[in-house]
């Protein structure tokens, strides 16, 4: 299928249909009787977008995956923090899971049929949910050990970490529900334009809420709920934890909490900007003005995609922090690192030895 120039296939008297996941349809905005094209906004996503998209693949998989491995082998996962840390990796691992998926919709439309289009979503966007809820959640703990260290004594137990952890997964699983439901394949009757030749129609499969729009909106305004509820509280618990880390006396751990902190600030510069784009796109649905004018339009597009992929990355970040801010983090993985090579070296060295007449032993290395 040709990209140079495509608009939907129509009648004068039907009206413009909207579709923005990705926006193959470059008629999403209306001014008088005249189309607002916007080829040049789909060509900006399909060029940016799906590279972007595979390099954040590949560093969440190795970061996510030695975060796992470090915490399981080196640390006690009985620790609410560590189980909480823990679980946050795996978020990240199934929100990277969507990515190349996402990645290859961009650039192809949806190709894998009905059953993927709603697994992909669903699988997505528990990864999404759990991810917020357990930073959100880490941030309380903090809290709680900075400001009530006797209460966070007191619930020390595994039994907690596992019951909470638990509970978080079902809510995300059960938030993610209206995306395995009500996306489907959407089939968009599409009439290619290219310049010495005659028009032709053909069909760009979407994965969508078809005729749904209700529901559309329903899920990105959960969206902004959850992100809102965990700015709130989160804004609310570094408050006063910077409050309480100002005062002379204190002796709390400072690295403990930075670490968080830069987690919890990064995810906010990645999703606040995409959740406010995402809130201004559903105002075009409901006509409102003006939102639904192309040049506004326009600009909302540009910004989705660039904040999309700004927010998508924060999922390939959290391991940066762990390396560069966590001291007991860096000390694992220097110890499994010095570990791996000590055991590539050990044929080698045991070759390398050379042995006195007297009887003595030594390495040569």
């Amino acid at each position: 299928m040709t990209h140079q120039s495509i608009i939907e296939s129509q009648s004068e008297t039907s009206t413009t249909e909207f579709y923005d996941y990705p926006d193959y349809s470059l008629t999403n905005g209306s001014i008088g009787d005249d189309f607002c094209f916007k080829t040049k906004v789909d060509q900006f996503g399909r060029a940016v977008t799906p590279v972007i998209f595979i390099i954040v693949v590949l560093f969440s998989c190795v970061g996510n995956s030695l975060v796992l491995y470090v915490l399981v082998k080196y640390e006690n996962l009985k620790s609410l923090t560590n189980t909480f840390l823990l679980n946050l990796a795996l978020s990240d691992l199934i929100f990277t899971f969507g990515l190349p998926f996402w990645a290859h919709y961009y650039m192809y439309g949806w190709t894998l049929g009905d059953f993927a289009c709603k697994a992909v979503n669903y699988v997505f966007y528990t990864g999404y949910y759990s991810s917020i809820i357990f930073l959100t959640v880490l941030t309380v703990h903090r809290y709680m050990a900075v400001v009530h260290p006797l209460s966070v004594v007191m619930c020390r137990k595994s039994l907690h970490c596992y019951v909470t952890s638990v509970v978080i997964w079902i809510i995300s699983l059960f938030a993610a529900v209206p995306q395995a439901m009500f996306n489907s394949v959407v089939y968009s009757p599409i009439e290619v334009m290219i310049e010495g030749q005659n028009n032709s129609t053909n069909v760009l499969q979407l994965c969508d809420f078809e005729g749904e729009i209700n529901w559309k909106l329903k899920t990105t305004y959960l969206q902004n709920f959850f992100f809102i509820v965990a700015f709130v509280i989160i804004a609310f618990c570094y408050t006063v934890i910077l409050a309480r880390l100002l005062r002379p006396t204190s002796h709390t751990r400072k690295k403990t909490v930075q670490l968080i902190l830069f987690i919890v600030v990064f995810f906010f510069l990645g999703w606040g900007p995409y959740n406010v784009a995402i809130f201004l796109d559903s105002l075009i649905s409901w006509g409102i003005s003006p939102f639904n004018e192309c040049y506004v339009s326009k600009s909302i597009d540009y910004w989705i995609y660039i904040s999309r992929v700004m927010a998508f990355s924060h999922c390939c970040l959290n391991p940066v922090f762990y390396v560069f801010m966590g001291i007991k983090f860096r000390n694992h993985l220097k110890k499994m690192l010095w570990t791996f090579c000590k055991k590539n070296n050990e044929p080698q060295n045991r070759n390398s030895r050379l042995i006195y007449s007297n009887g003595e032993e030594i390495s040569m290395y």
